[in-house]
């Protein structure tokens, strides 16, 4: 059975999301990035990078234990392993620009966004502003992308559409003061409500709700989340 690394942030909600609908049977495994256990040598030796989301497949190639971290990677890795949520061979190059492009720009801008807005000392305008505009630029990238598709690689519901929701979902607080924050976008605003309204997003939203995460963002909370603000222990 896959084992899942998970903490209620949007990248494991991807995969989270991903697990549901594909009905693989999985062990979920809490990870409470606020209290640091990323960085403990277990998990280090799943994920050297200390990151959320990371599974463990039992099942690998040649039957070996294999682990996988980064959501893109996982996604890619659970999608070809099930063979569902790939799309149209014949697309799979333009497929893998959009994963890429959420991976690497939709994601770490929104994050970024939200860190500025929430987390960083006070005076960080241009940073603020810088992230959020970058997230925002991706909103439109892909709102103008879904112009006459129902999903962001046409009529086929993918891996790319479940690497969108995990950060769309948090666009209130990367649009921090927006009543609306996807109003702007509609195509967008509409993608993700078709996803939300899955049962399996539902599903995924479960995951993980009887595990007392740590919510309170204080010192020791500060330091877990944000390690290279900190200097060394001499």
């Amino acid at each position: 059975m896959l084992r899942f690394y998970f903490h209620p942030t949007p990248n494991p909600m991807k995969i989270a999301l991903f697990l549901e609908e594909a009905g693989l049977a999985y062990e979920m495994i809490p990870v409470d990035t606020s209290k640091g256990e990323q960085h403990t040598p277990a998990f280090r030796a799943i994920n050297p990078n200390g990151k959320v989301p990371a599974i463990v497949d039992p099942e690998g190639a040649g039957g070996r234990e294999v682990n996988v971290f980064d959501s893109t990677a996982i996604l890619l890795y659970l999608a070809e392993k099930t063979g569902t949520f790939l799309g149209r061979p014949e697309d799979r190059p333009e497929m893998l620009s959009w994963l890429m492009f959420l991976g690497s720009g939709l994601g770490p801008f929104s994050g970024q966004a939200v860190h500025f807005q929430f987390a960083a000392p006070e005076g960080e305008a241009y940073s603020t502003n810088r992230y959020r505009r970058e997230a925002e630029r991706h909103y439109q990238v892909l709102n103008d992308r879904l112009a006459g598709r129902e999903f962001i690689m046409g009529d086929a519901y993918t891996i790319v559409d479940m690497s969108a929701w995990g950060w769309l979902d948090r666009a209130g607080r990367v649009r921090k003061g927006e009543d609306d924050p996807l109003g702007a976008f509609p195509n967008l605003k509409r993608l993700f409500q078709t996803i939300d309204a899955r049962p399996a997003a539902a599903r995924a939203r479960e995951i993980g709700r009887d595990h007392p995460f740590k919510k309170t963002s204080d010192e020791e909370a500060r330091r877990a989340l944000y390690p290279s603000n900190y200097p060394p222990a001499a």
